[in-house]
């Protein structure tokens, strides 16, 4: 912030939003939305005298004839001017606007303050292929609009009279009953301005917008989606929100939520996709083709001998999501696969025999001796039915009935 040394150098105003004397329109406008937010009394409460400063900061660069009297006279070239803004009085302006004089003066001079309405969040669906090639789409918004009828007003005489129910307070206080003859004092929304402090007379309304000084209008915004956006990220129509009189418009906030896609997940810059194979291609190599998300077909190939085993994984390099910041480079495609074996008795005993041959030699194995062992057979297993394991038990008792020569009796008591 500009000090006492400063005085007079014509550049305290630029100061306080933190641009040079040369800055745009649209670098003042920024500069003052990214200020506000940040120093706005509802976020930042111990901040009302900064946020003041900020505002009549704004309120006077962003006036062409304001700040053509500012730029060549400086403050007192305000004051001596007459422009439209806050009384100075007699003090040292500079005081004046680093002290509260210029916002809270005695005989209840006050600068306007600007606040900023609320922002307009709007959710939009997107394909992953929009968001690997880039797409520009055009969503539809409606929004309230200050009515041009009766430039924000609300009546066609631009008068409006102090609420009779809230005397201008735009709220009443209520008594609410909390426990037993204890009651709570609450301030409500005054229903008769609808919390605005003024009243207009009915037959006095503006016909466009029957005295709600805002119409809604239909908006057409053009989201520029960049290669390498990912879900969620945000895009931000700065000031294109509600508009309300005396509101500076909040913004309009796009955010991006992907749509799942068929084939591919992303992680990242990185894409995942899963391919199944036949035992052959996993022994003897394969190619296939995978058409990308930008249309391309992608060939690929693995060499016959390297084995791909069921669950591998295998990467391709630079076929992945483009950067945000660098579109030019991508992330990795990687590939799980699963292995389909062939159907019971897919060939016929002697081929087996052959097809054994080819293969790796089993481990050696030698059979046991003696009366303990014994000789059984896998069966295809279903945890859900228990009748095989119930037969086979069931087996196994009756056996040992049969060589016990009946029913199993209990010993007697």
């Amino acid at each position: 912030m500009a000090g006492s040394g400063s005085r007079g150098n014509g550049n305290e105003l630029y100061e306080i939003l933190g641009v040079p004397k040369s800055a745009s329109d649209t670098d003042i406008k920024k500069a003052y939305r990214k200020l506000a937010k940040e120093f706005h009394p509802d976020k930042n409460p111990e901040a009302g005298d900064k946020f003041k400063e900020i505002s009549f900061a704004y309120d006077v660069l962003s006036d062409p004839k304001k700040r053509q009297v500012y730029d060549r006279f400086g403050l007192k070239g305000l004051q001596e001017s007459g422009s439209e803004g806050p009384s100075f009085g007699g003090h040292d302006i500079f005081s004046q606007l680093f002290g509260g004089g210029l916002f809270n003066m005695p005989g209840g001079g006050r600068g306007r303050e600007r606040y900023q309405g609320e922002d307009t969040v709007h959710p939009l669906k997107v394909s992953l292929e929009d968001l690997y090639k880039g797409k520009t789409s055009k969503l539809q918004l409606s929004k309230n609009m200050i009515c041009t009828a009766c430039k924000g007003k609300g009546s066609k005489s631009g008068q409006s009279y102090q609420c009779r129910g809230c005397r201008g307070a735009g709220c009443k206080i209520q008594f609410k009953p909390i426990m037993g003859n204890m009651s709570a004092q609450v301030q409500v929304k005054c229903t008769d301005c609808n919390g605005e402090g003024q009243t207009i007379t009915e037959s006095d309304r503006c016909p466009t917008c029957r005295g709600k000084k805002v119409v809604i209008e239909t908006k057409i915004l053009e989201v520029n989606i960049t290669k390498g956006m990912e879900d969620g990220a945000r895009i931000t129509f700065w000031g294109q929100g509600d508009q309300q009189p005396g509101v500076e418009p909040g913004d309009v906030v796009i955010v991006l939520q992907q749509k799942p896609h068929e084939k591919f997940q992303r992680n990242d810059c990185d894409l995942y996709m899963s391919h199944t194979i036949s035992l052959t291609e996993a022994l003897c190599g394969f190619q296939f083709i995978v058409k990308h998300l930008d249309g391309r077909e992608i060939v690929v190939k693995h060499p016959p001998g390297q084995i791909i085993k069921p669950g591998d994984v295998k990467g391709i390099p630079n076929e992945g999501m483009p950067l945000a910041k660098s579109p030019f480079e991508h992330g990795n495609l990687y590939i799980k696969f699963d292995v389909t074996f062939p159907s019971n008795q897919f060939v016929q005993p002697e081929q087996l025999k052959m097809l054994e041959e080819l293969l790796p030699s089993r481990p050696s194995f030698e059979m046991p001796s003696g009366d303990n062992v014994e000789e059984v057979m896998l069966q295809d297993y279903d945890p859900n039915d228990r009748s095989n394991s119930q037969s086979s038990r069931g087996e196994a008792y009756q056996s040992d009935e049969e060589e016990s020569g009946g029913r199993i009796q209990c010993p007697a008591q």
